[in-house]
């Protein structure tokens, strides 16, 4: 895959599957506006990539990415820097667990307002863009296994990613007419910096994941690099779970 003149924004990516869907489209020679609500963490994940590859470019924007103009001013800051938006990955969101019965509405808003409400406007603003630019290009959203399986203390996480998915399936009515695709990737237990903090979770996540150990943020970044390139033009509207076959399956780590 070649993404030289490409260029792409992804959002929620100053750590884990973010930052290593950033470091292969740069490796790969996109121009990368990398986004994370930490600056700190965002200037950091710059400067690692630019001492990564000479390939690409990468900067960085830090703010909330569910913003609606925080998300236009992303948009505006590719354009004018790079001359186009090819590329769009809405990888932020946000885990809040909760038992069902005491759930506040102060984390269940929070969670919409991110995980649903930023994916939907960015992919909004980044779609009148490349309508405007009259190119195509690709949008791709993150959801999770937990939207296909019931996981507990994760209702409104999981009805949150059930929804991203069925947006995706939505906008292939709106987007196709102007070449622009759009899918969503679910992964499922994955070693990233968050996760590591629990001592047991490689380790309990090993012997539920049928292939025998959880994904690494390479195996969720190869996979978004498929559904945005040239090679995946005639896919659209299709959520790829990568899980190590955990949902066939199915095992609580409870």
């Amino acid at each position: 895959m070649n993404f030289t003149g490409r260029s792409a924004i992804v959002t929620g990516a100053g750590q884990g599957i973010g930052l290593e869907i950033c470091k292969q489209l740069v490796k790969l020679g996109a121009n990368v506006l990398l986004n994370d609500l930490d600056s700190i963490l965002a200037e950091k994940a710059v400067t690692e990539i630019r001492a990564e590859t000479k390939n690409g470019t990468c900067r960085f924007l830090s703010g909330d990415a569910a913003s609606q103009p925080f998300i236009q001013q992303m948009v505006d800051t590719v354009v004018a820097e790079f001359g186009n938006l090819d590329i769009v990955v809405a990888n932020a969101g946000i885990t809040l667990f909760g038992d069902f019965f005491t759930y506040s509405p102060d984390s269940f808003f929070r969670v919409m307002e991110v995980n649903l409400g930023g994916t939907f406007f960015l992919a909004q603003a980044a779609a009148n863009q490349m309508k405007i630019q009259g190119s195509g290009g690709s949008l791709l959203f993150m959801s999770s296994v937990t939207g296909h399986q019931a996981h507990k203390d994760l209702a409104a996480y999981g009805m949150s990613k059930a929804a991203i998915e069925m947006l995706a399936k939505n906008l292939v009515i709106e987007l196709s007419p102007f070449s622009i695709t759009v899918n969503t990737i679910a992964p499922g237990a994955t070693l990233t910096e968050r996760t590591l903090q629990n001592p047991a979770y490689q380790t309990i996540w090993e012997k539920l994941t049928p292939m025998g150990r959880p994904a690494s943020v390479a195996d969720i970044a190869n996979a978004a690099l498929f559904l945005v390139s040239e090679n995946a033009r005639h896919i659209t509207g299709q959520t790829l779970i990568v899980d190590g076959g955990w949902t066939s399956i199915s095992p609580s780590p409870y």
